[in-house]
């Protein structure tokens, strides 16, 4: 929920800015191979690629070689690669004295099939590295190839007898395989309130969910509406649909400690053959205790209980969030047992407990806030949990609407403001670049007026920004608005405080490229 106002993931990073204003930017973009995994010779028919570890080298007379597949995405109009590297974090052992990265032309392999049997033809040395002693990680210059988009696939060998290197894979927690692709971009400008260039919408009608509830084409549309009152979710979501003009097919509530979800009221209200909709449910299980404390098993019984509750009362997919907008709950002091480590260990630990309870319905949904003093924090990197246990990366992002006033901006502000690029590049620019395969949620969305005369323009100005702006943020599969006449602090985020605010927001409700069929 809105308050007043990097996940840096595991083995990969951030785009590290540098330049001044009317000059060049350097970007490092970072990303994690999207398959690895490894081959043994002598095991010929054994596939490593759930493992969370790889292997390169010799032992005995066992050849192991590692296979590595990266996908860069197009840096963008005017954008000149500049350079790129591959770095490996060692998983155990020292490595051997040399180790070699050569090209693979073969891009259509996957880490689920691989093995000895038909692994793919290893081409031409690209990189060769001698490690020094006590070294933790690897890193091989890959610039002769990776010249721009596309798919680049790589194998990592050792001629050294004996002594094999372990390398901590996509699968592990932390130090994951890395693409560090370092990219010269034209000068830009922060994002300013403007009317942007008209763009076409896609069509609607065809798009359909698959197993992880993300849209093949088009957006998913949802709310959590009547939030900070007394009146029953199910009925406030109905009221707003009737204002609005459209189903909220994302269902986004609450909940917290042992109570056991989705309640009755929210299984009726996803069974309805006539208004289908997903439910979007919201888990502090940490509640009463601290994130510590769930991470080493303290309220397993909690999730144990909501496992059992789920398993035996709804069979469909939903998204699962647990414990929205961690930052501002984070205490950063050794100890604390609220750690912005502590809540990746909570949700890692809830998560994996939830799937080995037999809970396979649930689609796993990280949501941050979108506040600069936090995003800027240098623990904030450590609060993602890790790609294996996060399905969508989620963010809560609310925008002024009174000219001038804190937060005042347009669609493209409200997904990527900053105050220091340096420091976070924005929070769309982040989850783009650090985990390109993870579909975005709007978890949370709106805007509010702090002008002293509520203006009806104001929001109607801000929504007439949403659909152009959103055609050109193509990672967000989900938009879900929070509604309520008085937030924690005191803003009113309705859609239609005013009868300009309503009719602008209809207009974006009413957008073919929100019909996606559950």
């Amino acid at each position: 929920m809105p308050i007043a106002a990097l996940a840096i993931g595991a083995g990969v990073g951030t785009a590290v800015l540098s330049g001044h204003a009317g000059a060049e930017t350097t970007d490092v973009v970072r990303s994690g191979a999207v398959e690895d995994s490894y081959s043994s010779s002598s095991r010929p028919t054994y596939n490593f690629g759930s493992s969370d570890t790889l292997v390169a080298g010799r032992q005995g007379g066992d050849t192991m070689v590692t296979y590595l597949k990266f996908t860069v995405a197009d840096p963008g109009r005017n954008v000149k690669v500049k350079g790129a590297q591959v770095t490996l974090t060692r998983e155990s052992r020292a490595f051997p004295s040399a180790l070699t990265l050569s090209r693979v032309a073969d891009t259509a392999w996957t880490e689920k099939a691989l093995s000895a049997k038909n692994d793919p033809k290893i081409g031409a040395v690209v990189s060769t590295v001698k490690p020094a002693n006590g070294a933790t990680s690897v890193t091989f210059d890959v610039s002769p190839v990776v010249k721009g988009a596309g798919t680049y696939t790589f194998a990592v060998t050792s001629t050294v007898a004996n002594s094999p290197a372990r390398f901590r894979s996509a699968e592990a927690a932390t130090g994951q395989p890395a693409l560090a692709v370092t990219v010269v971009r034209p000068a830009a400008t922060q994002p300013v309130p403007s009317k942007p260039a008209e763009s076409t919408p896609p069509a609607g009608g065809n798009c359909t969910v698959d197993a992880k509830l993300v849209p093949s084409c088009g957006v998913l549309w949802g709310a959590a509406a009547g939030g900070f009152s007394d009146v029953p979710r199910d009925e406030a979501l109905k009221t707003f649909e009737q204002k609005t003009g459209r189903t909220s097919t994302v269902y986004h509530t609450y909940h917290k400690g042992d109570e056991l979800f989705p309640t009755k009221n929210e299984i009726a209200m996803s069974s309805d053959p006539a208004n289908p909709r997903v439910l979007m449910l919201n888990w502090k299980v940490g509640y009463g205790t601290k994130w510590a404390n769930v991470a080493r098993g303290d309220q397993d019984a909690r999730i144990d209980r909501l496992s059992a509750y789920i398993k035996a009362n709804y069979t469909k997919k939903f998204f699962m969030v647990l414990h929205h907008e961690p930052e501002n709950d984070v205490d950063p002091a050794a100890g604390s047992g609220m750690t912005a480590k502590d809540y990746a260990a909570m949700f890692r630990h809830t998560a994996l407990r939830m799937k080995a309870n037999g809970v396979t319905n649930a689609v796993f949904v990280v949501a941050y806030m979108n506040y600069e003093k936090w995003n800027n924090a240098s623990w904030w990197g450590d609060l993602y949990p890790g790609d294996d246990v996060v399905d969508w990366v989620g963010v809560d992002t609310y925008n002024n609407a009174q000219p001038g006033g804190f937060h005042y901006g347009d669609f493209n502000y409200l997904m990527n403001r900053t105050t220091d690029k340096a420091k976070f590049p924005g929070w769309y620019t982040w989850a783009t670049t650090n985990h390109p395969s993870k579909p975005i949620m709007v978890a949370e969305w709106g805007v509010y007026d702090s002008s002293k005369t509520v203006v009806g323009k104001n929001k109607a100005a801000v929504y007439a920004t949403v659909l152009p702006q959103l055609a050109k943020l193509p990672a967000i599969k989900g938009l879900v608005y929070f509604e309520t006449a008085k937030d924690q602090n005191g803003h009113d985020i309705r859609m239609d405080d005013t009868p300009e605010a309503l009719a602008g927001f209809k207009k974006i409700a009413a957008d073919p490229r929100f019909d996606v069929k559950l």
